[in-house]
């Protein structure tokens, strides 16, 4: 909360060749974006467990991100990238399924060398969580 607003809070996954580096240029650039942003590094968007997206839901994240390297040819990994669609796929059906709008995942593919468009995401899925409001889970 600042004041008597809410603001939400997101969780970012964010890949260590790519997204993360990024995240890194768009702060290093002084580029303006949200400070709701809560970015965790992961050594490939393939490695995002389901569990960890639902974990952060669990602890009051409002919003997750998913960023992996440029392009899904691109990953570091070779195949990092298709895992994390077809888990990022997956997880907007169970989510819709326990009753959390499937808009409050988001997986982009940003590179080293993109922190606008970095700084460009953050701006634009805070603003959509800021819309959706605040994440009820069950019983609160």
């Amino acid at each position: 909360m600042v004041g008597d607003e809410w603001e939400p809070k997101i969780v970012a996954f964010l890949c260590n060749w790519c997204a993360y580096a990024g995240a890194d240029l768009a702060g290093v650039s002084r580029l303006k974006y949200p400070p709701n942003i809560v970015p965790i590094r992961v050594p490939c968007s393939g490695r995002v467990d389901p569990r960890f997206i639902l974990e952060a839901f669990k602890k009051g994240a409002d919003g997750v991100l998913i960023g992996g390297c440029h392009t899904p040819n691109d990953c570091h990994y070779v195949v990092g990238n298709f895992k994390a669609y077809k888990r990022y796929i997956l997880l907007k059906k169970l989510l819709e399924q326990l009753g959390i709008n499937p808009k409050r995942l988001r997986l982009e593919w940003i590179s080293a060398s993109e922190g606008r468009k970095f700084a460009e995401v953050a701006r634009e899925f805070t603003e959509e969580i800021r819309n959706l409001g605040p994440l009820r889970l069950w019983g609160e």
